[in-house]
């Protein structure tokens, strides 16, 4: 019995350890009472304090008040509705914006009397106007520096004197699954902004397709960090960071259904940086383009791919050139509508988003050959990238 009860002992000493409890000592005899019932018979309060410091609460603490609420306003116009079915009016004053929608996001560089905040595209697509709301409830407006669809990035400027922290972004080229990630930001609005919400890293280099056009069909694959740090809607464009407070990526989508829980994707803070350094610079990401519409050929049905394309029967994937933009880079080389593209600067493509990608990874001026298949005859053509500029 003496084995046992000192084994009982070390169990429930270790476990307070653990826990990160303080070892607590009572020199009364009843220590239940002591604490919890008063001398007149009265429960009350502990006053027991307890360590609840982490790793969690110490990245919270580095970052929190860099993260902010972003509020996206829009105009009513001629012939939308307002409230209680009011058509709204046509002038341009403040009063006639409203809220269409919240996101998140966080300030990230001070240059003077700018500060400097990233945010998802989506929050801010649309906006007449962007009011940016801070932990301590400051309001202020923001102007868009510059946004981009396809990384569904922007990055906004506000006035700095109301800044008093910012956030610094992390290694997302060094991360190991499984460790800890924290997502800040205003989940379904800003009544419930610097939300915190932990877990993991659950993957790296996710490659998750998205509609960017909203019709239905894929057009893009983001590369992105797997976290099951809850995120939800309002959560867009704000960090995940490391227990290091560093944003290691810009939170931007999760799967959403009844049987799925834990799965939020972030945009790699190495990938985040070199787009905001262009949006910074530029107002918008410069890239190469072809010229050219494009039409997955699994979306052609075999019977037009025979009669129409004239395609060989072992060929199963490409892009269909749709129409060819006058003075493009295709148009210059003489590429035509149903042209089919199977190959682009020596990679295999099997469809648009495919192409899109290996169009996007080339550099303006680059010289790269093309290779599709006109009324079933394979042929090659050497294009010169340009961006949509230079276009003739």
């Amino acid at each position: 019995m003496k084995k046992i009860g000192q084994s009982l002992f070390a169990l429930v000493l270790t476990s307070s350890v653990l826990a990160g409890c303080d070892t607590l000592t009572n020199d009364t005899e009843n220590d239940n009472q002591n604490g919890v019932v008063n001398e007149d018979g009265q429960v009350t309060v502990s006053e027991v304090r307890v360590d609840v410091s982490s790793g969690i609460t110490d990245a919270v603490d580095v970052i929190d008040d860099a993260v902010v609420s972003i509020i996206n306003l829009q105009r009513v116009g001629d012939n939308q509705w307002g409230w209680y079915g009011e058509t709204g009016a046509t002038t341009e004053d403040e009063e006639n914006l409203l809220q269409a929608g919240t996101g998140s996001g966080a300030v990230y560089k001070v240059d003077g009397d700018t500060a400097y905040v990233f945010t998802n595209n989506h929050v801010i697509e649309g906006s007449d106007s962007i009011e940016v709301l801070f932990k301590d409830g400051t309001r202020v407006e923001a102007d868009v520096i510059g946004s981009d669809l396809w990384t569904d990035l922007a990055v906004l400027a506000i006035d700095s004197s109301d800044v008093s922290t910012v956030a610094e972004f992390g290694d997302s080229d060094n991360l190991t699954v499984g460790e800890p990630a924290v997502a800040i930001g205003s989940p379904l609005g800003t009544n419930f902004a610097s939300s915190v919400t932990s877990g993991i890293v659950s993957a790296v280099e996710r490659t998750v397709p998205v509609d960017t056009n909203m019709d239905g069909e894929m057009d893009w694959e983001m590369t992105a960090i797997q976290t099951d740090a809850a995120i939800n809607p309002g959560n867009s464009g704000g960090p995940l960071v490391n227990i290091a407070g560093q944003v290691i990526g810009i939170n931007s989508m999760k799967i959403s259904s009844s049987t799925i829980e834990g799965m939020g994707f972030s945009i790699p803070s190495n990938d985040a940086v070199d787009i905001i350094n262009q949006l910074e610079e530029n107002g918008e990401v410069v890239r190469p383009i072809l010229g050219v519409g494009m039409v997955d050929l699994s979306m052609v049905s075999p019977q037009q791919q025979q009669a129409i394309l004239n395609l060989p029967e072992d060929i199963d994937g490409g892009v269909v050139v749709a129409e060819v933009s006058t003075g493009s880079a295709a148009d210059e080389a003489g590429m035509l509508a149903n042209d089919v593209i199977v190959r682009f600067n020596d990679v295999d493509v099997q469809n648009g988003i495919e192409l899109r990608q290996e169009i996007y990874d080339a550099e303006i001026g680059e010289d790269v050959e093309v290779e599709f298949y006109r009324d079933g005859e394979l042929m090659t053509v050497n294009i010169t990238m340009r961006s949509s500029e230079e276009m003739i």
